[in-house]
């Protein structure tokens, strides 16, 4: 970016003025630029062109999929499965009595009044289904992360690419404007030369902490625990691991595969990168000793090869279950003439250059030196290196979503339009692989107690 062009986008920044051009055609053409509560989806939902989904797993994510897709126009939902009674009993009272329930994906995608299908079971369950409804004709919506062991992830990609299938992966960030404006910032070369990217989501709660309620009725009557277990080590029925499955290694991917596939879903669409080629992650279980075979705490490394879209850098990643701050999440990406943050609704830029002259002045340096000596280093110095070469700021500009933005609709809204012949979804399965890869390798590398080296064009361990 030249000086003129960066001090016109530093004006603009500060004044307030931001546009939509950043977005990339599939955002664009699902309406996020709007900046009402109710974006407008500029592809065609007149009655011919409704859109039927149905869900299969109603447990927290179904539901929400499902309030998301409804508050969209075009869409309706003619079926749902769970594995527990309840949750059909709850779906009918919420959704209506029209709904076809049943404990049987295969009843829900072999349905040809459904186009699209929620996949939001446990995630030892998503390759399967989604290859199975991808075969089946239908649009796949697969909560993250993807996959639940890393060799299951080229199937997915291979599924997709065979039949043709829309396959959407459900880490709403990559179709948030938040995001994209941070990808412009990044490409403006705002903050520089990327050094080091620091990144962390952090929960203070037990419902964060995955201790989720556990209804009075659980019993072996009103739940399918075979049909739960599926691939799964055959055990006796255990409530808790049906409905805290996110605990156990047996159905779920642990603090990695629940928020670091955010992070990384994030970081990918910021840097319009691949991803790491070398992971060590550490951590331990250090509060919620509920049985539980998963870390509550984990920190990963990340080397990141230079590309096209990015220098070399160095990433560090953090989630943890007993934040005493009370949790969140944030960005943090250090320049070498700035450092940028999102910070959840926010982008918030600094610029402060980092110095390209020695130090200067006080007893840790030339201080030390005679007072002759010093006198003749301080010309020398402001010839050398005159004053706007030295290190100034911070200025910092920001930006925020409009109020009433979603980005949970706005990658709802790109998941239907490319089911009506628009752009392609922005998160497809080889973009899900790459998130859920890194993700499932800190856990191989936490573990295993290894250094794990990824390919992130090939997406696979070396």
């Amino acid at each position: 970016m030249s000086k003129k062009n960066r001090r016109s986008f530093l004006q603009k920044m500060a004044g307030g003025i931001v546009g939509v051009s950043f977005l990339p055609a599939g955002l664009r053409a699902s309406g996020v630029e709007a900046l009402a509560e109710d974006y407008p989806l500029l592809l065609s939902t007149s009655a011919n062109d409704k859109i039927r989904i149905a869900c299969i797993g109603m447990g927290i994510m179904g539901f929400n999929n499902c309030r998301t897709a409804l508050s969209l126009p075009g869409v309706e939902l003619v079926a749902v499965c769970d594995l527990y009674d309840g949750h059909l009993v709850r779906s009918k009272e919420v959704f209506g009595d029209h709904l076809f329930t049943t404990r049987d994906y295969r009843e829900i995608i072999n349905r040809k009044d459904v186009d699209a299908v929620i996949v939001a079971t446990s995630d030892h369950w998503h390759d399967k289904i989604s290859i199975a409804a991808m075969e089946a004709g239908k649009a796949v919506y697969c909560e993250k992360p993807m996959v639940h062991h890393l060799d299951e992830g080229h199937a997915i990609i291979e599924a997709q690419r065979k039949t043709g299938q829309v396959f959407q992966v459900g880490s709403q960030r990559v179709s948030s404007i938040v995001y994209h404006k941070a990808k412009e910032l990044y490409e403006s070369g705002i903050i520089g030369d990327l050094i080091l990217a620091e990144v962390w989501y952090d929960r203070h709660s037990a419902l964060g902490a995955w201790q989720y309620s556990i209804p009075t009725d659980a019993s072996e009557k009103t739940v399918d625990w075979k049909g739960f277990l599926g691939d799964a080590p055959k055990m006796p029925f255990d409530k808790t691991r049906f409905f805290r499955w996110r605990n156990y290694q047996d159905y779920g991917t642990g603090v990695a595969g629940d928020l670091y596939v955010h992070l990384f879903s994030g970081l990918h669409t910021i840097l319009s990168s691949n991803g790491p080629n070398r992971i060590y992650a550490s951590g331990g279980l250090r509060y919620w000793k509920d049985g539980r075979d998963v870390p509550d705490i984990i920190l990963g490394i990340y080397d990141y090869p230079e590309t096209k879209t990015h220098p070399a850098f160095n990433l560090q990643l953090r989630s943890n279950f007993v934040d005493g701050s009370g949790g969140g999440s944030k960005f943090r990406f250090v320049g070498s003439e700035g450092i940028m943050e999102v910070r959840g609704r926010s982008v918030v830029v600094s610029q402060r250059k980092l110095p390209n002259a020695p130090g200067y002045g006080g007893w840790d340096t030339y201080g030390t030196f005679s007072e002759a000596q010093q006198k003749d280093y301080e010309k020398w110095y402001a010839a050398t290196y005159p004053a706007e070469s030295r290190m100034r700021g911070p200025k910092e500009m920001e930006y925020t979503a409009p109020e009433g933005y979603s980005s949970s609709r706005a990658h709802w809204m790109n998941f239907l339009n490319a089911m009506r012949g628009g752009p392609k979804v922005v998160e497809d399965a080889s973009f899900g692989l790459r998130a859920a890869g890194p993700s499932l390798a800190s856990n191989m590398s936490y573990f295993g107690q290894q250094i794990i080296n990824w390919d992130p064009d090939g997406m696979k361990v070396v």
